[in-house]
Formats: C-alpha cells, sequence, structure tokens
C-alpha cells in the first residue's frame, strides 16, 4: 500500500472556505487533516450575490480544524482588493511564519442571459474571480518566490469551455486558466506549481443559481459532494506532485485532464479566403494535434523594453 501523503509543516491558505456546503471547507479540512496548517478565508456574505442562503463563517471552519485537532485560524478580508490579499496572506505568515500552498478557491457566479446582465454584474465576476486569483498569487508570490516552493491552485471551471447564461462567469474562469498557465511558465525557475482545478460540486453557489426542483440541482445535491474534489486539489498542492500548468477536472469521484491542442493545419504563403474556405475541414481536423506546451522559451532574443511600474501620464 502507498504511504500517505500529508502536509506536515506546510502552511496552506484557502480562500472561500466558510461555506457550509463548500469546495473551500472540504479543501481546508482535508488539507488540515493531512498535517497543514491552513487559514481560512471568507468573507462571510456577499450582499451583491443574491440567492446564498446562511452566512459562510471562516472561523467556524477554523474552529472545525481545530476541534478536531488541526491548526487553523480565520481571516474575514476580501480577495477582490490588493490590501485584503496581502491582509489574507499576512495573517499565514504571522500566525505560521510561511506560505506553502494557496488555493484560490473564492469567487462569484451569477447565471443570466448576456443582454440582461448589468456591466456591473459582469465586472464584479473579473474582480472577484479574476483579480481575486490574481492578487493572491501576487501577495503570496514572493514569499514563494524567497525560499524556493509553493504550490499554487486556482479554480477554474467548465463553464470556460462555453455555457449558455454564463458569459461573465466563463470569462472569469478562461481568464484564471491563462493566468494559470502564464505563472506556471514563470514560476518554473522558481520551485512555484501553478494548476488549476476545474470542480464539480454542490455548493451554496450551485444552490443559488438553481431552483431546487431542477433536476441539475436534485443530481448535484446527490452525487456531488464537494469531498470528492478536494483529493484531486491537494495533490497538485503536494510537494510530490510534478506538473504545473495543468488544468484537472474533479467532480463526484471522476478525474480528468483538460489541455490546450492545436491542429497541424494548413500552410500557404498564398492564402486566400476561398483557399481557407475549401481547405476548412484539413484547418479543424483534430488528428495529430499537438497539446500545448507552456511557454518557457528564452526570451532574451525579445529585446523587451524595461518594465515601467509608474504611471505613463503620472
Amino acid at each position: 500500500m502507498s504511504a500517505e501523503y500529508r502536509f506536515d509543516g506546510r502552511v496552506a491558505v484557502v480562500t472561500g472556505a466558510g461555506g457550509n456546503p463548500s469546495l473551500g471547507r472540504a479543501h481546508a479540512l482535508l488539507l488540515a487533516s493531512r498535517g497543514a496548517s491552513v487559514v481560512v478565508n471568507d468573507i462571510g456574505r456577499d450582499p451583491e450575490s443574491p440567492g446564498y442562503t446562511g452566512t459562510a463563517s471562516a472561523e467556524a471552519v477554523a474552529a472545525e480544524i481545530r476541534e478536531a485537532g488541526g491548526k487553523a485560524v480565520a481571516n474575514t478580508a476580501s480577495v477582490a482588493t490588493e490590501e485584503g490579499a496581502a491582509e489574507i496572506v499576512g495573517t499565514a505568515i504571522e500566525a505560521f511564519g510561511q506560505i506553502d500552498i494557496l488555493v484560490n478557491n473564492a469567487g462569484i457566479s451569477i447565471t443570466a442571459p448576456f443582454d440582461a446582465m448589468s456591466v456591473r454584474d459582469f465586472a464584479r465576476h473579473i474582480e472577484i474571480n479574476l483579480l481575486g486569483t490574481y492578487h493572491c498569487c501576487h501577495a503570496a508570490w514572493p514569499y514563494m518566490k524567497a525560499q524556493g516552493f509553493g504550490r499554487i491552485v486556482n479554480t477554474t471551471s467548465g463553464s470556460m469551455a462555453g455555457y449558455v447564461d454564463q458569459a461573465a462567469y466563463a470569462a472569469s474562469k478562461g481568464g484564471v486558466w491563462s493566468l494559470t498557465r502564464a505563472l506556471a511558465a514563470e514560476g518554473m525557475a522558481h520551485g512555484i506549481h501553478v494548476n488549476a482545478l476545474s470542480p464539480g460540486a454542490f455548493t451554496r453557489m450551485v444552490a443559488a443559481m438553481m431552483d431546487e426542483d431542477s433536476p441539475m440541482f436534485q443530481h448535484a445535491r446527490a452525487n456531488l459532494p464537494a469531498e470528492l474534489s478536494s483529493p484531486a486539489m491537494a495533490w497538485l498542492c503536494h510537494e510530490a506532485c510534478p506538473v504545473t500548468g495543468e488544468c484537472i477536472d474533479a467532480a463526484g469521484g471522476a478525474v480528468q485532464r483538460t489541455y490546450m491542442a492545436q491542429t497541424t493545419g494548413i500552410r500557404d504563403q498564398a492564402l486566400t479566403i476561398e483557399t481557407v474556405a475549401a481547405r476548412w475541414e484539413a484547418i479543424v481536423a483534430a488528428q495529430d494535434a499537438a497539446i500545448l506546451g507552456l511557454g518557457t522559451h528564452d526570451t532574451s532574443t525579445w529585446k523587451i523594453k524595461p518594465y515601467r511600474a509608474e504611471r505613463l501620464d503620472a
């Protein structure tokens, strides 16, 4: 029998982990049960997200971990701001002296037709789901880089492939996937692995989106406990896990890989619209498509202009 994978001596931050049921809570409980010290983050209630029942509590989940013999502290800062993310990571440093693992789980989802959704609703998906992930990664990155080790798991979604009434959610989660790939490429030189988890589970978010009598609601409640998505998350967080830049789907006990690929296509130096139309089937044929690797090539020959952090109009 294989040895148990543990996280003794590791410090993990899990955002959006105060709800019950929730993926974040399941993630935090599993990591803590395997020895990790955990910062449980959750703002409690988002006044702009309709339909959520109850109030999530980071302290309740942290207490649950401590009562089971684990180590945990709570944090209620918002991932949607740079200051909030700094406070979240700062809590890990203050309480446990380091941060080794970051699980970006906090997010929102409003299901609505594209032409009915407000600009504010769309922007909030970007602010929380995408920029929230960025803020937390950015706050944790210097610590992980300095210690030469880090494991980051960003939460994306199958919706990024394109779902009806999920334009804002899909756009934000697609951005998370691209951010994951870019950070994975950059993190390889520093011992930082960055992967994405695309989970499927019955959570407060799912309950807020669907009527209780809908078949999907009933299926999720009966067959997709959050706890069955967490083992894949935990493996991506472990020091023994060699992969980076991957997207792993985990729902109801099923674990799969989602990846980007490029078809062989065509090449024609005299390309015309008519050529594209006539050879369309060859362009899109999946046979012999190549999985896209990370862009880790040497960019020194690009002669990139020096980065300027100050505003150009300052």
